[in-house]
């Protein structure tokens, strides 16, 4: 093959390459939701998040921890998903009770939505010993050091009845 044609076609085949990465990275990010489709899909997502949690006190209380480990295994993966599901302008008082603070505060919300992670895990891993006396313990402080550390600097309070 000819030097000239050798790099021709070597440009050619590095600009397909450099076109076809593109488009995968392209097609491989997450779609931008609307402010609309992000509260439906957010919410949609903390009412099972508030199941899987509901789900874990009654097991725990009833001292089944094995049927735990499901149940904080979903708020692990759940909570995964919280930061996309709050893209910018994603605020509206009558349909969320997100509050601004969250894009003020953005590092902040994601280190409690990190959080949540890490702390869903750990309880998720003490389930999976067994160890009732733990588990239970584990569950007694999850709300406050978990859920609490979003929603009370990043949510509206629910009004009181």
């Amino acid at each position: 093959m000819r030097p000239g044609l050798m790099f021709r076609a070597t440009l050619l085949m590095l600009g397909a390459t450099g076109l076809m990465l593109a488009a995968c990275r392209t097609t491989a990010q997450t779609p931008t939701l609307t402010a609309a489709e992000a509260i439906d899909a957010r919410q949609k997502l903390m009412k099972e998040q508030g199941e899987a949690w509901k789900q874990i006190q009654e097991k725990t209380k009833a001292g089944d921890v094995a049927a735990v480990v499901p149940e904080a295994e979903k708020l692990v993966q759940t909570s995964k998903e919280i930061p996309r599901l709050f893209p910018e302008g994603s605020l509206d008082p009558k349909k969320s009770a997100a509050k601004p603070e969250i894009w003020a505060k953005w590092s902040d919300f994601e280190s409690a939505a990190k959080n949540l992670q890490t702390q869903s895990e750990k309880l998720r891993d003490t389930a999976k010993t067994g160890n009732a006396a733990a588990t239970q313990q584990v569950v007694q402080t999850f709300g406050r050091q978990a859920c609490g550390t979003c929603h009370t600097p990043f949510r509206v309070p629910p009004k009181q009845s």
